[in-house]
């Protein structure tokens, strides 16, 4: 079992794999948000077996120095273990960055992605209407990180891009995401903790961890009407593909 997007720590990633591992999660993506992020992420992965990383700076960090950066992390990109571009995206919610921006380093990372042949992994709060319009530009592979956005489900069906699940599915105010897991086609739907956030319902109110993606495996399972074990083979397959993993 793989989870797809989860943010380690360099000093407690150690104990927290070793616990993924024991629960069957023997393959993790480590996602970085900023460029000093990105070397940790990497080192991660060097360091330990079954991780990879994404490497990308976050549209909250918009307005900062990393957003000049793209040199260096177009060459950071290029590590073996480097597997997407992100995540990118755009947030209108925490406003922590102007949107013109934001848009402008969405869109440039966009463009990176498609120069590498690289996935993009997006992240996109209160801003479905940019989000698309910048999306609908590309015809690369894109991974809808951590799904919660319904405006998006329709264009992503029609596209072809993968829609990743994290704990909030398992929210009972959650509806509408359950309803958007049980629509997304068997080879377009992944799994991820974006850990330490999100904690899925049984485990709500603690920090998440890789090991967690289970309770979220199984939840789409229930909503999907199928066997959890399958399911979760079946995104790992659909993760080795989005990301082209070995």
């Amino acid at each position: 079992m793989i989870d797809t997007h989860a943010h380690l720590d360099r000093d407690q990633a150690p104990e927290i794999l070793e616990r993924a591992r024991a629960a069957g999660v023997d393959r993790v993506i480590t996602v970085a948000t900023r460029i000093a992020g990105a070397h940790d992420a990497l080192a991660l992965a060097e360091q330990h077996a079954g991780v990879y990383a994404c490497l990308g700076i976050h549209p909250h960090n918009a307005n900062e120095p990393d957003a000049h950066r793209l040199d260096e992390l177009r060459e950071l990109l290029g590590h073996e273990r480097a597997v997407a571009v992100g995540e990118t995206g755009l947030d209108y919610f925490r406003e922590y960055a102007p949107h013109a921006d934001q848009r402008r380093l969405f869109e440039a990372q966009i463009g990176l992605a498609a120069e590498l042949g690289k996935p993009v992994v997006i992240h996109t709060r209160d801003a479905d209407e940019d989000t698309l319009a910048a999306l609908l530009r590309t015809d690369g592979k894109v991974v809808l990180h951590c799904f919660s956005s319904p405006a998006l489900l329709e264009p992503a069906l029609e596209r072809g891009w993968y829609v990743s699940f994290a704990g909030n599915v398992t929210y009972p105010k959650a509806p509408e995401l359950r309803e958007a897991a049980r629509r997304v086609p068997h080879d377009r739907i992944l799994a991820e903790t974006d850990s330490p956030y999100l904690a899925p319902q049984a485990r709500r109110g603690r920090p998440n961890e890789p090991a967690n993606v289970l309770l979220t495996v199984a939840e789409l399972a229930k909503v999907r009407g199928e066997d959890a074990d399958e399911l979760g083979a079946r995104i790992d397959a659909n993760a080795a593909m989005a990301f082209s993993l070995p």
